[in-house]
């Protein structure tokens, strides 16, 4: 019933090992358009056979089965060919994907981030994936197409693992915020502290260029310039810190450098040498230091040096400083006011900073005055005076902190109008930079403020002035209350800085205890000295000052200077005398300052000075001879620590105003004769800190020193100068005191006795503080000790249990009034609010002494012990303690039996909460047989310093997940860091970034 005609389509399927040729008509199988051959051994089915219908039947049907099998499976083919495509497509791109994500990481690695878990997590995934790409290329090019299970199975894959990739490829879309931790791992360059530039201004955009510079190979000297008060300082701070993020990657190390208007290449040598971990000598020349610096920076690969406020070209040679254009990938960064400083220092390029503009200026005055700048009414004179600082940095600050919380408009206006009125004699920088600067002077509030302010351009430019120092000298020359005592006048002064401090005319000092005058302000103040006609002029007129001038001697002829009150030459080491005829011009003289220098001696024409109020002699070490002072009937300040005084002169009793009297650090003094001291009816301070001068007690005098005619001063004679207020001595012995002797002590604000044959001058933040040094503690005035004293000391003494036992019969409230007590090289020991423990013997806890005492220690804030070689744990929790509710710091070392820090066998019924809730610090060193730290379950919430070295017996930290974040930094060896054992793996995965491995 077919006609030959029709066209007939032969398909030969395999089963087994046969293969079944059929054919049928195409207009059946239209859909068929790909004859299959097939190899193998094929039994044929005659076309006669299909003339039967019964047979053509039982061969059709089945063959229409296998047909619609078969297309199905070569479409699956042609789409797993484009299905392949895109996975070689995609994975390509994954990739590189996961090159990117892996060289950020690495970079931040670097820098001592952690990468966070689902970056970890994705990377190895990628990593897992890759392996399976490849197998499915192989597997797909190796199978045969008629092998159609295999195939069929493979190409499953292939749409399972492009699925793989692309979600992959969306996860991987990782924000830069959300790649890693924040880094708690200091970095290579030094964090310089100082504002910083934010937001699109004109400073930041500055700092933008500049950090193109840097990378540009082309560019090794570059100069940033422009007028003083720009904030080219901040800038450059602002730059190096910024670079702590790519540091690793530019430079080896950076380094900073304040040059400042007189250059001392010694001390740029020494600035550059600190930050480079290079010892500095003092003795060490210019040369000899350049060629040690040169060196240094030779071994780095690349350095980057930041020379700050940079007034004359600086010879790099002479610094010891290699040549970029040398040092290849090294550069140098000026900062200078100068244009021609730049050309002189040969700079690639130069960048000039520029004042702000009107938007800047207010956004920046704005935040300085606080929301009161925006109140109706007062914001159009807000903007007013933004405007008349002329967008200079330095003054809007000054100004804006000038005028923050007043609310009343009348203070603005007035403000405004005193900005406009103020016109400077000097056109130009003056009217930019000294008007409103002058303003917020002539804004300051307080008698003799603004005098205060005035005298310390008579500093040095860039020198920190030490502030006790300061308030001296204010006091001398009657700035402070003369009426007020040492300690209120001191305490007003301290007032005065930080008024001065705030309003932004003094600034913190490069070392604590110090201020110092911002370089634009100093000049702001000499020209208001210099150029005022409202009483000024007299102050300029009254000081003079030659400090670290480097006079080689002083003028041997009478110089008329009839008004000046302050004469400064400290520092000025070299010259040697001081000449009769140069100190006769001076005859209102208040203020003599001589310290740090040559001088032997000072001349008789000194007695002439019947004004002189102070005179500074500090670290004078050739003087060995009091001047003989007599006369000068209005000294209240008379300064010789250092000197090399062997006694002290009889003269010194006709010094009836004399208020202060400094012997501190006179190694050779051996003699005070009695009575001295006593005379000095008005002394308000005696310090005779780390003299070789010891005071006698009563009862000494006799047999045991060889005595003068009138025999030495003692301890009694100064508890009869009513009027002392701060004291520092050393005595040989404890005194006996009465309950009016007590009550004289008690009187004093400040006091430091040191007791014994090496009892030690000790830092102290506590104002009655005593050491006492190899005393046998026989007798019961060191009880008296307890009470008068809030830091005490005891280092070697005998019998002191004996003592503990007298003061817990003959006492209710031992102990009560100290904050500090530290016990070292004794037989057994006490303590409280700080306590210091070291080389006991006879102990095996700590808390023995709690018990003896009967004291619940609540208050302990600090507890340190150190070698007490007995001690089996430090502290035994039970009945007398619970709990150290206060305690903030623990310092054990040299403990070798020490087993535990805290001990529960008598406190077995204790409540779970931590006997150390607010413990911020523990560092413990060489405890070799140290196990634990407490009770297994027991965390310290507020945990943020760790330090243990050479306790390898310890290993566990009291760390859970949930008290990880509090940590701050654990230092210690890695092998004992990779020795401990956790409750998870979380927990150490998130201490990790905290921990730094070091070697002791």
């Amino acid at each position: 019933m077919y006609a030959s005609e029709k066209s007939v389509v032969i398909y030969q399927l395999k089963f087994d090992t046969i293969t079944i040729a059929f054919y049928q008509e195409k207009l059946i199988m239209n859909n068929v358009y790909h004859t299959v051959w097939s190899s193998t051994i094929s039994i044929k089915i005659v076309k006669s056979c299909f003339e039967n219908t019964i047979l053509f039947g039982l061969v059709v049907t089945p063959a229409r089965l296998l047909c619609k099998c078969v297309c199905s499976k070569i479409n699956t083919t042609i789409n797993d060919q484009s299905n392949l495509d895109d996975v070689e497509k995609e994975m390509k791109s994954l990739i590189d994907r996961r090159k990117e994500i892996i060289h950020e990481t690495e970079a931040a690695k670097k820098e001592g981030s952690r990468i966070r878990a689902p970056v970890i997590t994705w990377l190895e995934d990628v990593e897992v994936l890759q392996p399976r790409v490849n197998r499915i290329h192989e597997n797909q090019a190796s199978t045969c197409f008629l092998n159609f299970s295999k195939w069929y199975k493979g190409s499953r894959e292939v749409e399972e693992i492009l699925d793989n990739i692309k979600r992959l490829l969306k996860a991987g879309k990782f924000p830069h915020c959300l790649l890693v931790y924040p880094t708690r791992v200091p970095r290579v360059v030094e964090h310089i502290p100082g504002p910083s530039i934010q937001g699109p201004t004109t400073a930041s955009k500055v700092l933008e260029k500049t950090m193109r510079l840097l990378s540009d190979d082309r560019f090794q000297r570059i100069g940033i310039w422009g007028m003083g008060g720009l904030g080219k300082t901040s800038m450059v701070r602002t730059l190096n810190n910024e670079l702590k993020i790519t540091s690793r990657n530019i430079f080896g190390v950076i380094i900073w450098a304040t040059v400042s208007k007189n250059l001392d290449m010694k001390q740029v040598q020494t600035q550059i040498a600190l930050r480079l971990n290079l010892e500095t000598k003092m003795e060490e020349s210019v040369e000899r230091m350049a060629i040690r610096l040169h060196q240094r920076l030779m071994n780095e690969e690349k350095y980057l040096l930041i020379l700050d406020d940079v007034w004359q070209k600086l010879d790099l040679d002479s610094l010891g400083v290699p040549h970029p254009d040398v040092h290849k990938g090294s550069k140098i960064i000026l900062t200078t006011r100068f244009m021609e400083v730049c050309r002189k220092m040969m700079t690639d390029v130069e960048v000039k900073v520029d004042v702000l503009n009107d938007e800047e200026a207010w956004q920046l005055f704005s935040q300085k005055a606080g929301d009161v700048a925006h109140l109706e009414g007062i914001k159009p004179f807000a903007e007013a005076i933004a405007r008349e600082c002329c967008g200079l940095p330095l003054a809007i600050i000054i100004v804006g902190a000038a005028m923050r919380r007043m609310t009343k408009v009348e203070l603005w206006e007035d403000a405004l109008k005193e900005l406009q009125r103020s016109v400077p004699s000097v056109e130009g920088i003056e009217d930019e930079v000294y008007k409103p600067l002058k303003w917020s002077y002539d804004s300051l509030q307080g008698n003799n403020t603004k005098s205060c302010f005035l005298y310390c351009s008579f500093f040095p430019e860039d020198f920190s002035i030490e502030v006790s120092e300061l308030v001296l000298h204010w006091r001398a020359e009657g700035l402070i209350d003369g009426q007020q005592n040492y300690v209120d006048s001191v305490n007003r002064g301290i007032a005065l800085i930080e008024n001065l401090k705030d309003s932004c005319l003094l600034e913190d000092g490069s070392k604590k205890g110090t201020v110092k005058m911002h370089d634009v302000v100093r000049d702001v103040a000499i020209w208001i000295t210099s150029s005022s006609e409202d009483g000024c002029k007299s102050l300029v007129r009254s000081e003079v000052s030659f400090m670290n001038s480097h006079i080689e001697s002083l003028p041997n002829c009478l110089i008329q200077c009839p008004e000046v009150s302050t004469l400064l030459l400290q520092g000025s080491c070299p010259f040697e005398k001081v000449p009769y005829r140069f100190l006769l011009g001076f005859e209102a003289l208040k203020v003599l300052n001589l310290s740090r220098t040559n001088i032997h001696s000072l001349p008789d024409s000194l007695l002439q000075l019947g004004d002189l109020c102070a005179l500074f002699l500090r670290h004078c070490k050739y003087i060995e001879v009091v001047p003989i002072l007599g006369s000068l009937r209005k000294l209240q300040i008379l300064d010789l620590c250092g000197t090399s005084i062997k006694k002290l002169s009889g003269e010194i009793v006709y010094l009836s105003s004399l208020r202060q009297l400094d012997l501190s650090y006179t190694r050779k003094l051996k003699t005070i004769r009695a009575g001295i001291i006593f005379r000095l009816s008005c002394l308000e301070v005696l310090d005779v800190t780390n003299s070789s001068y010891q005071f006698l007690v009563k009862g000494e005098e006799e047999g045991e020193i060889d005595l003068e005619e009138e025999g030495e001063t003692t301890f009694e004679e100064l508890i009869q100068l009513d009027g002392l207020l701060v004291l520092s001595i050393k005595l040989k012995s404890i005194p006996l005191l009465s309950s009016d002797d007590l009550s004289w002590i008690n009187r004093l604000r400040r006091f430091q006795i040191l007791i014994g044959p090496t009892a030690y001058a000790f830092l102290t933040t506590h104002d009655k503080s005593a050491a006492v040094s190899k005393i046998d503690f026989t007798q019961d005035s060191i009880l008296q000790l307890w009470d008068i004293s809030n830091s005490l000391v005891l280092k070697s003494c005998s019998n002191l249990n004996l003592m503990l036992d007298d003061l817990v019969i003959n006492t209710v409230v031992g102990f009560i009034g100290l904050k500090s007590l530290t016990i070292e090289r004794c037989t057994i020991t006490k303590s409280c609010p700080e306590l210091t423990l070291g080389h006991l013997n006879g102990i095996k806890s700590i808390s023995e002494l709690f018990g003896q005492l009967g004291l619940r220690f609540l208050k302990l804030k600090s507890i340190e012990v150190r070698g007490s070689s007995e001690m089996k744990y430090l502290l035994s929790c039970g009945d007398i303690i619970q709990t150290l509710p206060n305690l903030e710091e623990i310092k054990v070392s040299f403990c070798w039996a020490l087993e535990e820090l805290f001990n529960y066998d008598s406190g077995k019924n204790m409540a779970p909460d931590p006997v150390v809730p607010k413990l911020r610090t523990l560092q413990l060193e060489d405890l070799f047989s140290l196990r634990t730290l407490g009770r297994h379950e027991e965390i310290w919430p507020c945990l943020e310093e760790v330090t243990v070295f050479r306790c390898n017996c310890l290993r566990r930290l009291p760390f859970s997940i949930q008290n990880t974040g509090t940590i701050k930094e654990i230092k210690g060896e890695s092998e004992w860091w990779d020795a401990l054992l956790w409750d998870d793996d979380e927990t150490k995965t998130s201490l990790l970034p905290y921990f730094h491995p070091a070697l002791r």
